[in-house]
C-alpha cells in the first residue's frame, strides 16, 4: 500500500469518526470511585444550560472529593439494586457550590428518566446547583407534566451502571436524612476520587 494510499484511508477514517459538521460530540466524564468508573455522556445538544454548569463543577475539580450519599430504593431490597435513585454531589458545601441555574424541563429538551439518566437535584425549579441523581430502572414520575416541572434531565450513564447498582445497594443509615430523605442515607458515602472529560 503507498504512503498517500494510507493517508487518505486514515484521513477518511478519522472523519468517520468525526460528528457531522456543526455537530459536536456530547461531552463524557469520568466518576471514578473505590467501587469502580461510572462514565457519563452529556447532553450538550439537549440541555444545554445543564450540561455548561456541570461541566464547570468538573473543569474546576469541584466534584474531586465529593461523595455518593443517598441510596432511595424500594423498602427492604438488599445487594446490587435494580430500582431507585442514586445521589451524588457536593451537598451544598458553600465553598464550592455555583449560583442556581435556570430549569431545563424534559418538555423543553424532549429527554425522559429512563434507566441511566443522570438529573440535576432541586428544590424547586432554577433551584439547581451542584447536586444530581443517577435513575436505575425507569422512572417516567420524574419527567415534567402538565402538573409538575419534573426534574431537569441531562445525561445517561454509558459506562458502570452496575457501578451504580452497587453503590445503590450499599448500607443506608434508618436514622439519617430529613422529611422523605429519612433512612435513604448511606451509612458510609462513597467518595468521587476524581471527575474528570474524557
Amino acid at each position: 500500500m503507498t504512503q498517500t494510499r494510507r493517508t487518505v484511508l486514515a484521513a477518511a477514517a478519522a472523519l468517520a469518526a468525526t460528528p457531522a459538521l456543526g455537530q459536536p460530540a456530547n461531552p463524557k466524564v469520568a466518576l471514578t470511585t473505590p467501587e469502580g468508573v461510572v462514565v457519563l455522556e452529556l447532553y450538550a445538544d439537549k440541555a444545554p444550560v445543564t450540561v455548561a454548569n456541570y461541566l464547570k463543577y468538573v473543569d474546576r475539580k469541584l466534584y474531586d472529593g465529593a461523595n455518593f450519599y443517598r441510596a432511595s430504593r424500594p423498602p427492604g431490597a438488599t445487594g446490587p439494586a435494580d430500582y431507585g435513585l442514586l445521589q451524588g454531589g457536593l451537598q451544598n458545601d458553600p465553598k464550592k457550590v455555583l449560583p442556581p441555574i435556570a430549569h431545563e424541563s424534559t418538555k423543553k429538551t424532549g429527554l425522559s428518566h429512563v434507566s441511566g439518566t443522570i438529573s440535576m437535584g432541586r428544590h424547586a425549579p432554577g433551584s439547581a446547583q451542584a447536586d444530581w441523581f443517577i435513575c436505575v430502572g425507569d422512572q417516567p414520575y420524574l419527567d415534567a407534566d402538565a402538573k409538575q416541572p419534573g426534574f431537569a434531565a441531562f445525561g445517561r450513564v454509558v459506562e458502570g451502571l452496575d457501578v451504580v447498582q452497587k453503590i445503590l445497594g450499599l448500607p443506608r443509615d434508618p436514622n439519617r436524612g430529613e422529611g422523605s430523605m429519612k433512612g435513604e442515607m448511606l451509612v458510609k458515602p462513597v467518595r468521587i476520587t476524581t471527575a474528570r472529560r474524557v
